[in-house]
């Protein structure tokens, strides 16, 4: 027997001749988790991320320019005071960032930095910054850890938990990514209160989705308390993003890397990606194109009869009591049925041939059908008001 010393290691080259003609069989496994701590205060974030960055002697902070002038210089002089270097990049504000463009920019921008595999890459902003930072991230120096600092209510709730990070494409939306799980997240739900009413809204969106396929008691919540959550309130929105991160982790939990394309999170989704990919991404924000989508896949369930007309219109109400798109006189563009027929059958291709679609049937129920015909989809379509 060979032995090698490296450093005061003893590494046994015994590996036996590899004689037969069947496969070699390779065996890779991993195993994540991570925290999602969520907060109402500058100070307390500041104390969860300089504990999420300990051991790093350089951040990565990628933003976008509305938020790097309003929080921007409060987060670096936080991460200074840990004792790590910070190097910061603003994207433009906006979904047209969310490219691959920008991607390549951030890492040329990475490749002329002192970042190293030990260090860390901050994504501080809304879901495209958490998106495009931690697909960014992930495929640097064949990875490097990133923390989700988001502040939007939408990536609180949803685009800044679960590691699906991505950057779209004009033919379809999050064509290009990968799932990479964050080191952390921190939700300040006092970032919230900076936003405007549209924006809070679309991050209710996502949060109604979670209570129309997985609790009943999280989708009450939310219609008793739509006015204090759509004023800021910052108890009503602690529970609000506490709740969705726990329904969704949890979700994501039974299969992290979709394996089973049959996911009841893509409900609003099936309807809601072509709807944002016709659109150009731009007029429409994420949560406003759900909104519409949940109508939409609602109705394919009513026409079959699986949804009560009472449940539909009690979604239809929240979402308009919110504001949220639940008709094409709602949208900010145009849009047709044969574009979204196009567009959905592209979604078709991409997800291994065949297009499943979450139908609920009651609220915390959903069945997964791949037998949704065009006939179907454009009756429900011409409901929501979108013809040829």
């Amino acid at each position: 027997m060979d032995t090698v010393t490296i450093s005061g290691l003893h590494v046994h080259d015994d590996f036996p001749l590899a004689e037969g003609h069947g496969p070699i069989v390779a065996s890779a496994r991993r195993a994540d988790s991570y925290s999602v701590y969520v907060t109402r205060s500058h100070a307390d974030t500041e104390r969860e991320l300089a504990r999420l960055v300990d051991g790093a002697q350089v951040a990565a902070v990628v933003t976008d320019e509305v938020v790097e002038t309003l929080y921007g210089a409060r987060l670096f002089t936080a991460l200074w005071s840990a004792g790590v270097r910070v190097m910061a990049h603003a994207i433009p504000a906006g979904e047209q960032s969310k490219s691959l463009d920008e991607a390549v920019r951030l890492w040329n921008w990475l490749a002329r930095s002192e970042l190293g595999r030990r260090d860390v890459v901050v994504t501080f902003g809304g879901g495209v910054v958490c998106d495009l930072g931690g697909w960014v991230a992930s495929a640097y120096m064949r990875g490097v850890p990133y923390v989700n600092v988001p502040t939007t209510l939408l990536a609180m709730v949803d685009g800044a938990l679960g590691g699906k990070v991505a950057v779209n494409h004009p033919v379809a939306k999050n064509l290009l990514g990968a799932f990479e799980q964050p080191r952390g997240v921190i939700a300040d739900v006092s970032y919230a209160r900076s936003l405007d009413r549209r924006h809070l809204a679309a991050g209710l969106a996502e949060c109604i989705k979670k209570g129309v396929i997985a609790s009943p008691a999280y989708f009450a919540f939310i219609e008793e308390h739509a006015a204090a959550l759509l004023g800021g309130d910052l108890d009503a929105l602690e529970i609000l993003v506490r709740s969705a991160a726990a329904i969704k982790t949890a979700l994501i939990e039974r299969d992290p890397y979709e394996d089973d394309l049959r996911r009841p999170l893509n409900f609003g989704h099936t309807i809601g990606h072509p709807l944002e990919t016709v659109t150009g991404y731009a007029p429409l924000l994420h949560g406003e194109a759900v909104a519409f989508g949940m109508v939409v896949e609602s109705r394919i369930a009513a026409r079959r009869g699986w949804l009560p007309e009472a449940t539909l219109e009690r979604l239809v109400r929240l979402l308009e009591t919110c504001r949220l798109p639940v008709h094409a006189r709602d949208l900010p563009a145009g849009v047709s049925a044969a574009a979204l027929i196009v567009a959905t059958a592209k979604v078709r291709l991409i997800r291994a041939g065949s297009l499943r679609w979450v139908l609920p049937t009651a609220l915390g129920e959903t069945v997964i059908a791949d037998d949704v015909g065009e006939p179907e989809i454009r009756a429900a379509l011409a409901e929501c008001g979108v013809l040829e």
